[in-house]
């Protein structure tokens, strides 16, 4: 190029070379090497990559045109009969070309251009382009919105036929309203619900409709045993369809998910309990619907509650060795979970989940004993580091509600499932389990929580037909206690002892927790001796009770306890008496199992005095405990009345205005006199009366019993008043025509008088 463009500087001539300019040749030749190498730099770059893939494909397409005739020249010496059909058939076959194979290659693949094109900013602008209009024109693609009347037609043509397009298109509808639930930025897919009244109509079309036009169009029948699930997969069109009951099953899954109105939530577990045998053949699905029930069943309103324990029980009914196990397992993590905190409304979910639970154990007594000898072994764990370490964070992780909870469903548990040679052998190593937690702080601040133990095992013994000794732990209260110590403190509300673990040091000062540790041990009490009422040994059972029960009532000077424990012990003692007699009449030996057993049963069926009053009280104890669940609290039926306490502001302005005539003076010479003395000595007395009226108000708001009494003696008060003020009107009068005759002696004496009628009224005020 240099040497074309321009000649060499010994041939220019002076004006040549200043025109030409001071650029030499080497000079012009290094600057159009510098630009050609950058420009070939980033052409070497940027496709430097693309080469590479292109030589590797040709790589592997070299040679496969004379590989494959290679391949055919092996079948006419392995299979000439298959050759010669082929040279029959399709000669074209055989006549293959490596040549024309070659260029059919070639052509396909991409060859690099001879000359590169450098890049510059704006083909990268271009690309940026060209990438984000792409996505732009998937999401501009057109999108149908759902209306109520496409929800209409769609019912409609439901109830004629379910076809397999329609159910998808209702399928992709129904995944377009749960997606909204998730909120923006949800690719909806072909259609859009916008409206909540078409979501509304959507989900209930859906919920009331599809199951039965779905088993129209799988052509399912129901078995003749109604306990038997017809599979769907059984049906020849199950395969087409699967994908679309995939989608929609997974949307119902997250459409449980996301809802928090309880009506709501029931109607589509009815629904989703219709669709247990679609989720039964479909695994993963079924997985989801399971995590997804055990939530609701934990968690949910009472109806929600029952409707998903209906779906888990019925899931693990019909496939047990696939599902049960874990379904056990998170049953029970969930149950742990949701009794950490006990309250009056709570306690009926907590006994609900204990029951549920307790029948899906019955399904399989093996795998529950797995799981049940696990559970106790932790709790019997916790209990032994809380009686080896012996600090606060180890006494805690045993006396909390949850590990109370957990002894009351696993005694639960063995109890309903008894007799069960599997389950048995757990009822010792658990009873010694809730006798430690009994024994590890039995200190007062800690009564409620043995009664709840002293419960359990009452339960557990009852069920089992197991001797455990209870009393003790019941006895032991009574000696423990000072019944006869005056309280601290008056309590208004009673402590419910069902909800409560746990006293503080205020609780104990007060008169309610006498009043409800009293009422416990009755209960108790009367609760075990009633399990035993029947046995043959009862009499010898109940004779330490008897006895320091006696002892008590010697000790105790409280009226309201010593009769609620004399009523325990007459009936204790009618039921001693009357199983007394009934032993003299039988004439098998004490040896002769059978035989007691048969007594027993008849006493049994026969009732005893015990069992007959027992039924009658649980009946009046029931329902107390219902109006405590339900909120209502005992003092609602007390007509307390309200004491109402006068500001005393107030009551110097009523006491000014009754007093009016008593301080009004004719003239100046009064008060200059006795008038001032005896105004002076009114004020002081009057302060004095309020002072006394505000404490004996006091006094009156802690004496709830003698409110009516105090009443009246108010009454009596104010009629004494008003007769004091009537003397005192009429002495008034007299002193004021008596002061204008008189002389200053005679008014000294007279006010002398006077300071003992103040005296006198005074006194009058006292009373």
């Amino acid at each position: 190029m240099a040497a074309t463009s321009k000649r060499k500087l010994e041939e220019l001539s002076v004006d040549e070379f200043l025109v030409s300019g001071f650029d030499s040749e080497d000079e012009c030749e290094n600057e159009e090497e510098e630009e050609t190498t950058v420009s070939g730099n980033r052409e070497v770059k940027r496709k430097t990559k693309l080469t590479a893939k292109t030589q590797a494909k040709n790589l592997k397409k070299v040679g496969k045109a004379s590989e494959h005739k290679d391949q055919l020249s092996r079948l006419k010496q392995k299979d000439p009969e298959f050759y010669k059909f082929l040279e029959h058939n399709d000669r074209s076959l055989l006549n293959f070309d490596d040549s024309d194979s070659s260029d059919d290659e070639d052509s396909k693949i991409h060859t690099l251009p001879k000359h590169l094109e450098e890049a510059s900013d704006e083909d990268d602008d271009d690309d940026d382009e060209e990438e984000e209009a792409a996505p732009k024109s998937k999401q501009s693609r057109d999108v149908i919105r759902v209306t109520e009347k496409m929800v209409e037609q769609w019912k409609e043509a439901v109830q004629n036929e379910l076809s397999a397009k329609l159910f998808r298109e209702i399928v992709q509808a129904f995944k377009a309203a749960v997606a909204t639930t998730k909120g923006d930025g949800v690719d909806l897919g072909k259609y859009k619900v916008e409206d909540s009244s078409v979501f509304n109509a959507l989900v209930s079309f859906c919920m009331r409709d599809l199951f039965v036009a779905l088993q129209k169009m799988l052509q399912l029948k129901p078995d003749k045993d109604k306990k038997k699930l017809v599979l769907p997969s059984s049906s020849p069109r199950w395969q087409k369809a699967q994908i679309n009951i995939k989608m929609y099953l997974a949307g119902l899954v997250q459409l449980l998910s996301c809802l928090t109105e309880a009506s709501v939530v029931s109607a589509v577990l009815r629904h989703a309990n219709q669709m247990v045998p679609y989720y039964l053949c479909l695994p993963k699905q079924c997985r989801h619907f399971l995590k997804q029930l055990i939530t609701q069943w934990s968690t949910g309103k009472e109806t929600v509650r029952v409707l998903a324990f209906l779906a888990l029980n019925k899931i693990c009914r019909h496939k047990q060795d696939v599902y049960l196990n874990p379904v056990l397992k998170q049953m029970y993590i969930a149950y742990v979970k949701n009794c950490k905190f006990t309250s009056p409304s709570v306690l009926p979910m907590i006994n609900f989940m204990q029951r549920t639970l307790t029948e899906m154990y019955a399904l399989d007594t093996h795998v529950s004993y797995q799981h049940s000898f696990i559970y106790i072994r932790q709790l019997a764990i916790h209990l032994r580091n809380a009686m080896t370490m012996k600090k606060k964070e180890t006494y805690q992780s045993v006396y909390n509600w949850q590990y109370i909870h957990c002894l009351y469903l696993w005694c639960r548990v063995l109890s309903t499932l008894y007799p069960s040679d599997v389950l048995d052998p757990l009822i010792y190593p658990l009873t010694q389990v809730i006798v430690g937690c009994v024994k590890l702080v039995p200190t007062a601040r800690y009564y409620p929580l043995r009664m709840h133990c002293v419960r359990a095992l009452t339960l557990l013994s009852d069920s089992t037909k197991t001797f455990i000794p209870v009393v003790p732990f019941l006895l032991e209260v009574l000696q423990q206690v000072d019944f006869n110590k005056k309280p601290g403190r008056m309590s208004v509300r009673p402590i419910n002892f069902a909800v409560v673990l746990k006293l503080s040091n205020a609780n104990l000062q007060e008169k309610a927790f006498r009043d409800g540790l009293i009422e416990q041990l009755y209960d108790l009490i009367l609760e075990y001796f009633h399990t035993q009422a029947c046995s043959i040994g009862f009499p010898e059972l109940a004779l330490p009770a008897v006895i320091q029960l006696k002892a008590f009532l010697k000790e105790c000077k409280v009226a309201n306890y010593c009769k609620q424990i004399r009523q325990l012990l007459d009936k204790i003692q009618e039921n001693s008496a009357h199983i007394t007699s009934r032993r003299q009449k039988a004439t098998f030996s004490v040896a002769d199992r059978v035989a007691v057993e048969a007594w027993e049963k008849l006493t049994t069926e026969e009732g005893t005095p015990l069992t007959k009053y027992y039924s009658h009280w649980k009946k009046l104890r029931e329902k107390e405990i219902q109006l405590e669940i339900s909120g209502k609290e005992r003092m609602e039926d007390l007509e307390l009345p309200e004491i109402k306490r006068k500001k005393m502001q107030e009551s110097k302005e009523g006491d000014k205005k009754e007093f009016k005539d008593l301080f009004e003076s004719d003239s100046a010479s009064e008060d200059e006199s006795g008038g001032v003395k005896h105004k002076g000595k009114e004020k002081t007395g009057k302060k004095k009366g309020v002072s006394e009226d505000d404490d004996f108000l006091k006094d009156l708001s802690d004496m709830s019993d003698e409110d009516g009494e105090g009443e009246s003696d108010e009454d009596d008060d104010s009629g004494e008043d008003s007769d004091d003020v009537g003397k005192r009107k009429k002495s008034k009068n007299s002193k004021n025509k008596a002061a204008k005759k008189l002389s200053q002696l005679d008014l000294k004496e007279l006010a002398e008088g006077d300071e003992d009628l103040v005296e006198d009224l005074e006194f009058s005020d006292e009373d």
